[in-house]
């Protein structure tokens, strides 16, 4: 983290001063145009508003239907990618701190040795979240908490954003002639109160039920699987031996369990299986109390016991897995006539069962795709067209985990198989524990690739790095910083500011050389008109304001000298003309670390890694192609001159 740039001042540095002329928001009070309404403060909305509140001169709002904030969540599964994306926050040490780590995961199945009527015994345990896969854990935190942190993200922003709560949207209409604030939304207040807000653009983060994506006339597709889970947080006493173990129950009687430990020690989460429904009886779900879901864990837990001491929330759900046609209020038969004024997030756009946990993460996901662009768009960095990436990304992602989640869900309904009675069907114990560990890399959070598009290049140069799979997530990996000798994770220097990250890694030879790789890399940068910082960076802007870029040296740190490097890497910032010695990086040799091993980087050659502002790897080039570097920005960037 770096503070005091722009001078000292007391106090927590990560509160930092308002900018000037900032309207507060959260007052209840809403200015008649903006540039970006969010509509929601669920896991897709926090994220994205939390992105926006970067951009100071960016007017963004956020509207919420409750009268404050969540303070009991239904999602709890942090997935490894989602705590990767906290750091960019600079969350993840509080997540992690606070949450609960799931390291292993255990199976139960029936005990045929026992007497006395159905039970279970343990069939196996496994390591939730295989090795090399993220240098963050799994965790388990109330997603209350989680919105919260975001919030305050939020609060403490240059932009001071809060939500207005109690503010419910009824209609969005997207206007033909209306200009550049074309949208026009209209609100409810508690007590009946209605307002008009005109928007540059806006985001429906508000669920299933979104009033948005109605608006849109867009519907969610596909079914319900007539299949009900009773879902409990509860404070409990029992003799389960892995009460504080993610636990697999396939019971020969009782039907399945889903225990997940949750933070602070003592609180547990059990997904109970209620059995299938009638299609016909649309009451079916609601005729399920509290004592049924506890009397069916019970069963389920056999010859376990388990009495329920108090309860934080409860609820019956039914599975189903449905998906809107499309992320914004673009026709097919539009698109590439007019661009999308109004976008779909999170739950508004996709639902699924609770499982595999990850309708939070993805949600999460999106409003983090979202976010960067609409920033760049509304600063003039890039052309409206760059906002069509977002539902063409998003929803083919979306579409692998409703296909990922019905085939999760169904292998976690199903009953165990009964080799009396073979017709029966059903899943073995051990086949239900290896689906599980097959999909630790989806349930990781790492199943996203974005394809070759207008955001994410070829493959073609993929073996300069290897290990940065072109559309993946940037895998981070240990270094030191070469200024002070720090240990760092290269992928944790980012942050959520809209910025693009160009890690240069040098070649063999000796990077303080004119003739080095590095250093030509550095001089196209710093001085030719094709250089993407220089065409691409307004005038008067820090150097890094829009591109930041690391070096990453092959040598020790101590046999470097970092004055001696290209004056590039230490850029000149602020109203004082500071430099910037975060700039450049060298292997964890003492540690036992090479980056240029563990990420596949040819040592000969170098090699250039283009990473997105929302972690994902755009691009992959030989250190010299700096033709291709700049044609790949050129692609979807505006000259700093055509900035408004």
């Amino acid at each position: 983290m770096q503070f005091y740039l722009d001078g000292y001042r007391p106090g927590d540095p990560e509160f930092r001063p308002a900018a000037p002329g900032i309207v507060p928001s959260g007052s209840g009070t809403l200015p008649e145009e903006v540039d970006v309404l969010v509509v929601g403060t669920g896991p897709a909305g926090v994220v994205l508003a939390a992105q926006l509140a970067e951009f100071p001169h960016i007017t963004t709002r956020v509207v919420e239907r409750r009268g404050g904030p969540l303070e009991i969540g239904q999602a709890d599964g942090v997935a490894c990618r989602t705590v990767e994306m906290f750091n960019a926050f600079g969350l993840a040490e509080k997540l992690v701190r606070e949450g609960y780590w799931v390291n292993e995961a255990t199976f139960w199945g029936p005990d045929g040795t026992r007497a006395g009527g159905a039970s279970i015994t343990r069939t196996g345990r496994v390591q939730d979240v295989a090795d090399g896969l993220s240098e963050y854990p799994h965790v388990i935190v109330n997603q209350a908490r989680m919105q919260e942190y975001l919030l305050e993200k939020m609060r403490t922003s240059p932009s001071r954003l809060e939500p207005e709560y109690g503010v419910e949207v009824t209609s969005v209409e997207v206007l033909p002639d209306g200009g550049d604030h074309a949208v026009k939304v209209t609100l409810r207040r508690e007590g009946g109160d209605t307002a008009v807000v005109r928007a540059k653009y806006v985001v429906g983060c508000d669920g299933a039920r979104s009033a948005v994506r109605k608006s849109l006339g867009i519907e969610l597709r596909g079914d319900a699987r007539n299949h009900a889970w009773g879902v409990m947080d509860v404070l409990a006493v029992t003799d389960f031996p892995d009460v504080r173990v993610k636990s697999v129950v396939q019971s020969p009687g009782g039907g399945n369990l889903l225990i997940i430990p949750r933070e602070g020690g003592y609180l547990v989460r059990f997904y109970v299986d209620l059995g299938d429904l009638d299609p016909a009886d649309r009451d079916a779900r609601k005729r399920f109390t509290f004592d049924s879901i506890v009397e069916a864990a019970q069963k389920a837990l056999h010859p376990y016991t388990l009495e329920v001491k108090s309860t934080a929330w409860w609820s019956v759900y039914e599975v189903g897995q449905r998906i809107a046609d499309r992320f914004d209020d673009v026709l097919d038969a539009e698109r590439g006539t007019r661009t999308p004024r109004v976008f779909i997030a999170g739950d508004a756009c996709h639902t699924h069962s609770a499982k595999a946990g990850q309708g939070m993460n993805v949600s999460m996901q999106d409003g983090f795709n979202l976010g960067w662009k609409l920033a760049a768009v509304l600063e003039g960095r890039s052309p409206e067209s760059l906002l069509d990436t977002y539902s063409e990304e998003r929803r083919v992602i979306a579409q692998e985990l409703i296909d990922f989640d019905l085939r999760f869900s169904t292998m976690m309904a199903a009953h165990p198989t009964d080799p009396a009675h073979p017709e029966l069907g059903g899943v073995d114990p051990a086949e239900k524990q290896r689906m599980f560990t097959e999909a630790g890399r989806f349930t990781a959070g790492f199943a996203t690739e974005y394809a070759p598009g207008l955001l994410t290049g070829s493959a073609e140069h993929q073996a300069v790095a290897t290990g940065f799979p072109v559309g993946q997530r940037f895998y981070s990996a240990p270094v030191i910083r070469l200024a002070d000798a720090k240990p760092v994770g290269l992928g944790h220097v980012a942050q959520a500011d809209g910025r693009w990250r160009i890690y240069a890694f040098a070649g063999a030879g000796n990077p303080a050389a004119a003739d080095s790789g590095i250093a030509r890399l550095a001089e196209f940068l710093s001085e030719s008109e094709d250089s993407p910082v220089r065409r691409f960076t307004p005038d008067g802007a820090d150097p890094d304001a829009v591109f930041d870029v690391r070096a990453v040296l092959q040598q020790d740190h101590r046999e470097l000298e970092v004055e001696a490097l290209p004056a590039f890497f230490r850029p000149v910032k602020g109203p004082f003309g500071l430099k910037d010695y975060e700039k450049v990086f060298t292997p964890d040799l003492k540690g036992g670390r090479d980056i240029f091993d563990e990420r596949g980087i040819d040592r000969g050659r170098g090699a250039i890694v283009v990473v997105r502002p929302d972690q994902y790897v755009a691009a992959v080039l030989p250190l010299d192609a700096h033709a291709e570097l700049a044609g790949f920005f050129a692609a979807f960037m505006q000259p700093a001159a055509a900035l408004v």
